[in-house]
C-alpha cells in the first residue's frame, strides 16, 4: 500500500493491512482497517466521560460545602470544577476553574483541567492557551503535555503531537494515553513494530481500556498476524462491547478470513451502536449485504 493511501486514510481514522485476497477485494479490506482502528483515542480516552455519580446532587453539594467552610482555597474550587466536568456541566466546570485561578494563577492543574473542559467544548485554542499556560507554569507536567499533544495530533500536526507525547514518557508517566498516543504516530507512520510495543505498555498501564487493544490490532494486522488482532479486538469488545469500532474491526478479521456470514454480521452490529459508522456501511456494501 503507498504511503500516501496510508498517510490519508490513517487520518481519517486508521491504519493499514495486507493479505491474501484478491487485489480489488484486498484494495477494500486495506481501506476499511485503516478507517477502523488505530486513532481509536479520537472517540476516546482522552475526552471526558460523563459520570452521573461524580455529578450527583449529594456529591457536588458535598464539595460545595467544603467550600464553603474554605472559600479562599483553590483546591475546592478545582475538585468541583471536576465533578461538574464529569457530569457534562461544562459551564459551571469552567466558572469553576476561573475561580481556582483567580485564587492561584500559577494552579498549573487547574489550568490542565479547565482545558480539557474546553477541548469538550469545542473550544481548541482555548485549551491549547490553558495548556501552555501550564506548562510555562510547571514544564515537568506530564498530563499538559498529553492534552496538548491531543490537540496537535486532531489538527494534523503530528511531528509536535509526537514530541509532546515523547517528553510526556520521558517524564515517566503512567498515564497510558501517552504511549497510547504515540504508537498512533507510529502507526500512521508505518512503523507498527513501535507501534506495538507502544499500545501494548499503554495496554499495562490501563488494561481496562478498549482503545490501546483497537489499535495494537490494527498494527498486527498490517504485520499479517490476524490472529493476535483478532484476539485483540474481541477483548476490546469484551471490555466495552457498545463501541462500534470494535465490533467493525472483528468484522474484518471475519471478512478476511472469508467467514461472509460472520463479518455480515458484526458489522451491522456496528451500525446498530452507531448507524453512521462508516468503516461499517462500507464493509457490507463490500459484502453485497
Amino acid at each position: 500500500m503507498g504511503l500516501n493511501m496510508l498517510t490519508s486514510l490513517t487520518e481519517a481514522r486508521r491504519a493499514d493491512t495486507t493479505r491474501r485476497y484478491p487485489l480489488p477485494l484486498l484494495a477494500a479490506a486495506l481501506a476499511a482497517t485503516v478507517a477502523l482502528a488505530g486513532c481509536q483515542s479520537t472517540q476516546s480516552n482522552d475526552l471526558i466521560r460523563i459520570d452521573t455519580a461524580q455529578g450527583s446532587k449529594e456529591n457536588i453539594s458535598s464539595l460545595t460545602g467544603v467550600i464553603e467552610a474554605n472559600p479562599s482555597d483553590p483546591e475546592g474550587y478545582n475538585v468541583r470544577g471536576s465533578a461538574y466536568g464529569r457530569a457534562g456541566e461544562f459551564s459551571r466546570a469552567v466558572d469553576d476553574f476561573n475561580t481556582a485561578l483567580q485564587l492561584n494563577p500559577r494552579f498549573y492543574q487547574a489550568y490542565a483541567n479547565r482545558a480539557l473542559v474546553y477541548r469538550n467544548m469545542g473550544k481548541q485554542v482555548e485549551a491549547a492557551n490553558d495548556y501552555n499556560a501550564a506548562l510555562k507554569i510547571n514544564p515537568n507536567y506530564d498530563a499538559a503535555y498529553i492534552g496538548r499533544g491531543n490537540l496537535y495530533r486532531q489538527a494534523g500536526r503530528t511531528d509536535e503531537a509526537f514530541r509532546d507525547f515523547d517528553r510526556a514518557i520521558q517524564l515517566n508517566t503512567t498515564d497510558g494515553r501517552a504511549y497510547h498516543n504515540r504508537g498512533l504516530i507510529y502507526q500512521l507512520r508505518g512503523q507498527h513494530a513501535k507501534a506495538i510495543e507502544d499500545f501494548s505498555k499503554a495496554i499495562s498501564l490501563a488494561p481496562s481500556s478498549p482503545a490501546p487493544y483497537n489499535g495494537r490490532g490494527v498494527s498486527y494486522v498490517a504485520l499479517n498476524q490476524d490472529d493476535n488482532a483478532f484476539a485483540d479486538f474481541n477483548h476490546a469488545i469484551e471490555l466495552d462491547p457498545k463501541i462500534a469500532e470494535s465490533w467493525a474491526n472483528q468484522a474484518l478479521i471475519y471478512e478476511r478470513r472469508g467467514d461472509k456470514a460472520k463479518a455480515s454480521k458484526s458489522y451491522r452490529h456496528a451500525l446498530g451502536l452507531d448507524p453512521k459508522y462508516g468503516p461499517a456501511q462500507q464493509g457490507l456494501a463490500r459484502l453485497g449485504s
